[in-house]
C-alpha cells in the first residue's frame, strides 16, 4: 500500500517567509493527498489547517460514512456547503475539502470569491493505489470499487480543471515536495501569497 511519503531530506521553507492573503482550498479526488499536503503546506506557511470533513464530523458527532448511511449524500452535501462557507470566513489558512465538494457550483463560487482553489492532480492508477485498501470512503463501498473510482474520476476531472491553480501529483513526490510545489504555484498569484524579504 503506497501513501505519499514524508521525506526529511526535503528542504523546509521558513514559516516567516510568507504572507498569505486568502485561504488556500485544496480540491481533488480522494487519495490525491489534500489532507497530508494541506497540513504540510499550512506548517510551511505558519497558518491554521482545517479539514471540512473533520468539521462536519465534529458538528454531527458522526463519521462521514455514518452520515452518508443515515442521512444520504444530498444531506451531507448541504452540510458540507455550510461548513465550507463558515471556514472561508474564519482566519486565513489552508482548507482541505472532500472529493465531491468542488462539484457544487455554490462551493466553487464561494471559494473563488473568498479564497483560492488548488487542484492536486493525481492520475487514476496513483489514486487507486492509495485508496484500494481503505474502507473509509463511502462512495467506494461498492461491489466494484475500482470501476466506481474510475467513473468518479472521469466525471469530476473536468470540474477540477476549473480550479484556480493546478499542481500535478506523482508517485515519487514526497508530501514536503508537493507542499513546496503548491507554494510555487501560489507565488504566481501575489494576491494570494507573497514571499517576504528576509
Amino acid at each position: 500500500m503506497s501513501e505519499i511519503q514524508q521525506s526529511p531530506s526535503d528542504s523546509p521553507a521558513d514559516v516567516a517567509q510568507f504572507a498569505l492573503h486568502k485561504t488556500v482550498v485544496m480540491v481533488g479526488m480522494m487519495g490525491a493527498g489534500k489532507t497530508a499536503v494541506g497540513k504540510a503546506l499550512a506548517a510551511k506557511l505558519g497558518v491554521p489547517f482545517l479539514d471540512s470533513d473533520h468539521e462536519i464530523e465534529a458538528a454531527a458527532n458522526m463519521t462521514v460514512p455514518e452520515i452518508f448511511e443515515r442521512d444520504g449524500e444530498p444531506f451531507f452535501r448541504i452540510k458540507e456547503t455550510q461548513v465550507i462557507s463558515r471556514l472561508l470566513d474564519s482566519s486565513r489558512g489552508v482548507l482541505s475539502t472532500g472529493g465531491g465538494a468542488f462539484l457544487s457550483a455554490e462551493n466553487r463560487q464561494n471559494i473563488s470569491q473568498r479564497g483560492v482553489s488548488v487542484w492536486l492532480d493525481a492520475d487514476l492508477p496513483l489514486l487507486w493505489q492509495r485508496v484500494r485498501y481503505k474502507d473509509t470512503r463511502p462512495l467506494l463501498r461498492n461491489p466494484d470499487p475500482k470501476a466506481k473510482l474510475t467513473s468518479l474520476y472521469e466525471t469530476r476531472v473536468p470540474i477540477y480543471k476549473l480550479a484556480d491553480l493546478h499542481v500535478a501529483s506523482k508517485p515519487s513526490y514526497s508530501i514536503e515536495k508537493m507542499a513546496d510545489r503548491v507554494i510555487a504555484a501560489l507565488l504566481t498569484r501575489p494576491d494570494v501569497l507573497e514571499k517576504l524579504d528576509a
